[in-house]
């Protein structure tokens, strides 16, 4: 498909953010979505909390879901958590999101690689199992680990999906 670069931007602008259902309405969610700047859509996503659609050219939806996706965490404790007791079922979010060729990124909000390696976190999760796990998820799935403040998780989010639909698109004209 030939997009010009008008009917590149348009496809841009009519991006909607798509937030699993699954995602507790809460007022942090409220103003994570509102700082994304995007209009919305609550939906069932296979896997990760966030993604996005666009409208094409010729009026077509295109929906990333199975090619994106973002898992967002509030903090390294819940990450533990999805290392240690839910691991399995972690672990198969990670799978179905490798099998079907979804690249996933994982945002951990207040963390960083110096509390991850030092233990400063309350989980009782071992700090050399825990940066094993998410060296190992990287190395196995792929996963893009990228570590924020809960203020600027909205904004990456957009970015983060902006830059993988517009990369998307214009691997279509190829």
């Amino acid at each position: 498909m030939k997009m010009t670069p008008f009917d590149l931007e348009k496809c841009l602008d009519s991006m909607v953010l798509l937030v699993d259902t699954r995602e507790q309405p809460t007022e942090r969610l409220k103003r994570r979505i509102e700082q994304t700047g995007l209009p919305y859509e609550r939906k069932k996503l296979e896997q990760g909390d966030y993604s996005c659609k666009c409208t094409l050219p010729d009026g077509e939806e295109l929906d990333l879901s199975g090619k994106v996706a973002i898992e967002r965490k509030m903090n390294l404790d819940e990450l533990c958590l999805c290392f240690g007791k839910e691991r399995k079922r972690f672990e198969r979010e990670f799978e179905r999101a490798r099998e079907s060729g979804c690249r996933i990124y994982l945002l951990v909000e207040g963390g960083n690689w110096e509390k991850a390696y030092n233990g400063k976190y309350r989980s009782l999760y071992n700090a050399k199992a825990l940066v094993a796990s998410i060296d190992a998820f990287r190395a196995r799935y792929g996963m893009q680990l990228d570590f924020c403040k809960e203020e600027t998780t909205g904004r990456l989010i957009r970015d983060i999906l902006y830059r993988e639909l517009k990369e998307h698109l214009q691997g279509l004209e190829k």
